[in-house]
């Protein structure tokens, strides 16, 4: 495959944008497809997992290729929605120039905002389409400065719509400036001349475009200053320089529904995104000696290959979705993991064309490929040539921002749910789950409430474990706060040998953070040195139960320093169960606490946002460290009681208007309020009862 005539294009824009719809039309006006897939329909080749087609939106960047005036396209349609979008951000790597979808009507969504943020960081080339030109009731030119003022980005119109809403019928092209009308009726467009009322405003708007292209050369400026006319080639090489240096964003219209425009995007696709030699080297590291590496997008150079998305079906198997970044990868081929230092064979491939998967042989640099079951290669690993190691950075880390506690609804449920999760971990990096030492319960995080209910479905449908959410419950724990003694004693005559242990225990608190030290001081045999670790043991048990709500207990010291026993009837059981009531009468006497744990938080909130914010921390009984300012955003810092931010995600969201994020760590263990303690012991109690009964 010529590597001149390859495009891997990016479909990115907020939820709700119209990204699989315009994919859609794209595949279809390339004649891929013979009917206009739907979302809404259920008809996508983009969205066909079963969760997709329910909710009508994107969950995971799905795959599909077309050729256009003898180029080849890869296209990449990314999720929009905020629980979603580290698929999409993840997914950058493999394109070199997007299609960004904007809305004057619905505004600059938080996500749009996201996405534009790191395609800034990955230097993308990208054009703009305004979508959903039938349905807009807004004013569109203001609504598309308003969009680019809010992205800080230099737009420049290509076209101007021919009629709104209902009536959008084509686009004028300004560097032609010709019109593309489209027939409804023959589904195809016929060139003509520019309406007489939009002669005018395309006359001025070529001026623009023509001054902001000039600006993109030195060449160009000074021949337009000179007052020469621009030729039509060296517009267009004016467009696609600044494209592909990142300085200036063309805006075309259109509607995917009607299919109008959508041939003139693919146009511009092929016209003014970068092929992969366009977008020159590709930067890593050397994995041994850590210096940087260069790679050159040439098919004859050593092998470099970044896997940066991993697809895991239950009978398939796992797929390592890679983009070629030099040399070429072929079937039978060994190749070197420098993240794992592993040697893999290379078995199948495939090229993801929706759903379905079109065995390939080979795939040189610039193309996405997909290898089957690669025994230890992960999403952001890399692939390469043994003899010329190097290695990528890996995936942009996500920290989960909702936890959920997953019951099991059956015996066979509780073995197979940890398996299944573990594969869906493969797929998803911003899955986390682990088993809470102290509540026992199965914790399952991730990026939202949403999220976690795909992730639930997910297990059913995929690998027949059905579950049910809940709340976490809050790792509370006891100490004591003040100093104790007292005896222990069992005593026990049953007609044949008896039960005696005698223990004097002292308990005092220890420092923060301390766990749980036991203390000997027994002198003169009062108690046989074989019978002391079984006093011990005795505590540590009492400890695990706690004593005002069964919360385990920390932060103690306990001094056995006396007691007694009895040549006969002494035993390990004895002192053991007499030391455990030592120990309960000694917490009873010493002012026994329950702890709280504490979350250290980072909250990064819009300007405005902050007095809104740092007021419902306080209602949480936060207490806010400080706070950092860093362009229009602040960042809180933070100590908050985790029983007061389970649910902040959603709060923050609704506070911010989505544009708030945050980090939450564990801190430490506080003291809970009294009247908050008196709450969670009476809880404890009354669940208690129950078994009791």
């Amino acid at each position: 495959m010529d590597i001149d005539k390859l495009r891997n294009v990016g479909i990115l824009g907020h939820g709700g944008a119209g990204k699989t719809s315009l994919g859609e039309a794209l595949l279809f006006c390339a004649g891929i497809t013979q009917r206009l897939g739907r979302t809404e329909e259920g008809t996508s080749v983009f969205d066909f997992e079963p969760e997709e087609i329910k909710r009508h939106i994107s969950i995971s960047t799905a795959f599909h290729s077309l050729t256009w005036k003898k180029t080849h396209l890869t296209l990449l349609d990314t999720p929009g929605y905020a629980p979603f979008l580290a698929d999409s951000i993840n997914c950058l790597r493999a394109f070199e120039g997007a299609v960004f979808l904007l809305n004057p009507s619905t505004g600059l969504k938080v996500e749009a905002e996201k996405l534009w943020a790191s395609a800034n960081g990955r230097n993308l080339s990208r054009l703009i389409f305004v979508s959903k030109i039938d349905r807009e009731k807004s004013d569109i030119d203001e609504g598309i400065e308003a969009l680019m003022n809010g992205l800080e980005a230099k737009g420049v119109r290509l076209q101007i719509p021919v009629g709104v809403e209902e009536n959008f019928r084509g686009v004028v092209d300004l560097p032609l400036m010709k019109a593309f009308i489209f027939d409804a009726d023959t589904g195809k467009f016929s060139t003509t001349e520019i309406p007489d009322d939009l002669k005018k405003r395309a006359e001025e708007m070529r001026v623009q475009l023509i001054e902001g292209v000039a600006e993109m050369d030195d060449a160009l400026l000074e021949k337009y200053l000179g007052g020469e006319t621009l030729s039509l080639e060296e517009i267009k090489g004016g467009i696609r320089t600044g494209v592909q240096r990142g300085k200036l964003f063309p805006i075309l219209y259109g509607s995917a529904s009607r299919l109008v425009g959508v041939p003139q995007l693919l146009d511009a696709i092929v016209e003014y995104l970068p092929s992969p030699i366009d977008a020159g080297e590709a930067a890593g590291k050397n994995p041994v000696t850590g210096e940087e590496e260069k790679r050159t997008p040439d098919p004859n150079a050593p092998l470099a290959a970044y896997v940066f998305k991993t697809i895991v079906d239950p009978f398939a198997g796992k797929l390592s979705v890679m983009r070629v970044l030099s040399g070429k990868i072929a079937t039978d081929m060994t190749v070197y993991n420098s993240n794992k230092q592993a040697k893999e064979k290379i078995g199948q491939m495939f090229r993801l064309e929706g759903k379905k998967q079109e065995p390939a042989r080979e795939a040189g640099a610039g193309e996405i490929v997909a290898a089957a079951k690669l025994k230890d290669v992960s999403s952001g690993d890399t692939l390469c040539d043994e003899r010329a190691p190097i290695q990528f950075d890996g995936l942009v880390h996500f920290s989960p921002l909702v936890s959920y506690a997953l019951e099991p609804k059956s015996k066979a449920d509780e073995e197979k749910a940890p398996q299944g999760l573990q594969r869906m971990m493969e797929e998803d990096p911003t899955i986390e789950m682990h088993r809470d030492p102290q509540t026992r319960e199965f914790i399952i995080s991730g990026m939202g409430q949403l999220h976690i209910e795909v992730l639930v479905e997910k297990l059913k449908r995929k690998y027949g474990a059905e579950v049910e959410l809940k709340a976490p419950k809050v790792p509370y724990k006891e100490t004591i706060k003040g100093t104790a003694s007292s005896q222990g004693k069992y005593k026990r005559q049953s007609g044949g040998r008896g039960q005696y242990g005698d223990t004097w225990i002292k308990i005092e608190p220890l420092p923060q953070g301390k766990g749980f030290e036991f203390v000997d001081k027994i002198v003169g045999g009062a108690i046989p040195r074989n019978y002391i670790p079984a006093v011990e043991k005795g505590i540590r048990e009492a400890m695990v139960e706690g004593y005002l709500a069964r919360y385990p207990m920390v932060g103690i010291r306990a001094t056995l320093y006396d007691g007694s026993y009895h040549e006969v009837d002494s035993s390990d059981m004895a002192f053991k169960i007499a030391a455990s009531m030592g120990f309960k009468s000694c917490v009873e006497k010493a002012k026994p606490v329950i702890l709280e744990p504490i979350m250290y938080m980072e909250i990064t909130v819009p300007d405005d946002s902050m007095g809104d914010v740092i007021g419902d921390l306080n209602s949480r009984r936060g207490r806010v460290l400080g706070v950092d300012s860093k362009g229009h955003s602040q960042t809180i810092k933070a100590h908050v009681p985790m029983a007061e931010v389970l649910r902040y995600a959603p709060d923050l969201n609704s506070m911010t208007s989505g544009r708030g994020s945050f980090h939450m760590e564990f801190a430490r263990y506080e003291e809970l309020p009294p009247h908050l303690a008196e709450k969670v012991i009476k809880e404890a109690k009354a669940a208690e009862a129950p078994n009791k009964g």
